[in-house]
């Protein structure tokens, strides 16, 4: 039996719900927390991923030896030092290949540039990780939350025609408990949408940022490997 209108709370109109308009409550719920946690979790992991950006950028502007810089790394990574993935991919990948007898200059940039892409693709795909899930939420619990609130009002008339003299008292309470589905699906799709908008632009931003320093690396280790190339002439 519905509360009267003074007897009305939040907590009542959940509990006073039909058992599916509380499993739609509850998936809504659940969605909204793990959205939540993936909002620190991932706000946190990109800003890791930008302060150590600028700080190895800022090594690798400064002049600092590459072969130095390749050592450093070598010892161990951050999950989120992003970009010192992607210079060791491409360094170790320049060093391999200079190994090789007789190989042209031109086979060894291309050969970076190569192992270049494929680590900037694998650092874009972490940076996006649970990314798609904050969408999916964004974009279905409002259509969740909704789908509730159409069953229960359409519960509460069905409960209505069994009475001769439909009120207010009688009308409200279960429209009310109808609506809050919707209103928790609201709560859980708003907060989703505003962070995945916000994080794929960062996401955007960091991976633009990513090749824009893998073609500093070629065109460093291109002036390096011609270099090396003009003393062993000038030698002969």
């Amino acid at each position: 039996m519905h509360n009267t209108l003074e007897q009305m709370t939040v907590w009542s109109l959940i509990s006073d719900a039909s058992l599916l308009v509380q499993a739609v409550m509850l998936t809504l719920l659940l969605a909204s927390l793990l959205s939540w946690y993936l909002i620190i979790q991932r706000g946190a992991a990109l800003r890791r991923n930008e302060r150590q950006l600028k700080d190895f950028q800022l090594r690798f502007r400064s002049g600092h030896d590459l072969a130095q810089l390749y050592r450093e790394g070598s010892d161990g990574l951050d999950e989120d030092a992003g970009l010192q993935r992607i210079f060791q991919a491409g360094y170790h990948e320049f060093v391999q290949l200079k190994r090789e007898p007789g190989i042209a200059g031109e086979l060894v940039i291309d050969g970076v540039e190569r192992s270049l892409l494929v680590a900037i693709s694998e650092q874009e795909e972490r940076l996006e990780k649970g990314l798609p899930f904050l969408a999916t939420v964004g974009s279905v619990s409002p259509y969740i939350g909704l789908f509730g609130t159409v069953w229960g009002i359409m519960n509460s008339f069905i409960g209505l025609s069994q009475v001769q003299q439909a009120t207010l008292s009688t009308v409200a309470p279960g429209i009310a408990e109808a609506l809050i589905a919707t209103a928790i699906g609201l709560f859980a799709a708003i907060p989703a949408v505003i962070a995945y908008n916000r994080f794929s632009a960062r996401v955007a931003t960091l991976t633009s940022r990513y090749y824009g320093f893998g073609n500093e690396l070629q065109a460093r280790l291109h002036r390096a490997l011609h270099a090396g190339t003009a003393r062993v002439a000038a030698a002969a």
